[in-house]
């Protein structure tokens, strides 16, 4: 029978398909059940950057509104008692160490790298075994330079790591200049970790009532194909782990993001459409996959259809292109 541990940012995980962050992993009864069904790790869900620069201001007396890129946000969060979000945050970190065996990997959704920081000790101290940095930085500011965004990443990546003692990761978008080498220099930065993409609010238009309203919010299975491609791309030449996200919705998936050189899967939506229990189908999907081609363990098919070995990565997806549908 196939072995399903791998280990990511140093950590050891029973199954490569981790839970993503989301609404799902915001309650101790749905963690318990995560890991029973099969959860590799858990990424609890994420907390605004916003949610703690308020609470840190309160609790210092100041707010200095050049500190927000979004001022717009904290309308919302005025609204609601921010002491009570963290604390029952950290109290969900401390609550799922003492039930879970696997890793618990907290999660902050973030866009600067001003004040926040500092918290990152609570999240620590709480017993969390990682963090995750959502970096949420969506490429619209028509004022931002060129390069602005990965350097605004960095910075968030830097002044989290002067804080920590547990391994970080960070999460991104695929809205980068040159995304290849953004990817490779976040890789170099001291984190751990890295999952490729995360997924921005989209918008869509109700044409009766000529409203803005959410586009669908949930991932398709098509959509895989973004994250396996830049897997493929970095995997040999990062200095940190992958993990992919997005799109990924059964076992053969997870085969194809292990094959591009992937340590593991961030899943939520099909587990959103398809119930907790999906986690336990994908995981037996894997594992009869492996013993088909007798793989005996993750790492022996890990990279395996990676581009590590290529000089130029471009010129081979150019003529992969060029293969299938040139003259057609």
């Amino acid at each position: 029978m196939a072995n399903l541990s791998t280990t990511y940012m140093g950590l050891n995980l029973p199954s490569p398909i981790i839970a993503a962050s989301s609404g799902l992993t915001n309650d101790i009864k749905n963690l318990i059940e995560l890991e029973a069904c099969g959860a590799g790790a858990i990424v609890l869900k994420s907390l605004f950057e916003e949610e703690i620069i308020l609470e840190l201001d309160r609790r210092l007396h100041k707010m200095h509104s050049e500190n927000y890129l979004y001022p717009e946000t904290y309308d919302y969060y005025e609204e609601h008692d921010v002491d009570d979000t963290l604390t029952e945050y950290l109290r969900l970190i401390y609550d799922a160490k003492k039930h879970l065996q696997i890793p618990v990997i907290a999660s902050i959704n973030c866009v600067t790298a001003h004040n926040w920081p500092y918290f990152t000790k609570y999240l620590q101290e709480a017993g969390a075994d990682a963090i995750e940095l959502n970096i949420s930085i969506f490429p619209a500011n028509f004022d931002a330079s060129l390069g602005q965004n990965e350097n605004t990443t960095l910075e968030i990546i830097q002044a989290v790591l002067k804080e920590a003692t547990i391994p970080v990761s960070i999460k991104i978008s695929p809205y980068f200049s040159n995304l290849a080498q953004s990817i490779i220099e976040f890789s170099k930065s001291g984190i751990k970790g890295m999952a490729l993409f995360n997924r921005f609010f989209s918008p869509d238009y109700d044409t009766d009532t000529l409203e803005i309203i959410p586009a669908p919010i949930f991932s398709q299975p098509g959509e895989f194909t973004l994250p396996l491609r830049w897997i493929a791309i970095t995997s040999g030449k990062v200095e940190c782990d992958l993990v992919a996200t997005t799109g990924i919705s059964d076992g053969n998936t997870v085969a194809k993001m292990i094959l591009a050189g992937a340590k593991g899967v961030q899943v939520a939506s099909t587990v959103y459409k398809n119930g907790i229990n999906q986690i336990q189908i994908m995981n037996n999907d894997l594992k009869q996959w492996m013993d088909s081609k007798e793989f005996a363990d993750i790492e022996s098919f890990r990279g395996l259809l990676g581009y590590a070995k290529t000089g130029n990565p471009a010129g081979l997806i150019r003529t992969q292109f060029m293969k299938h549908f040139a003259g057609k």
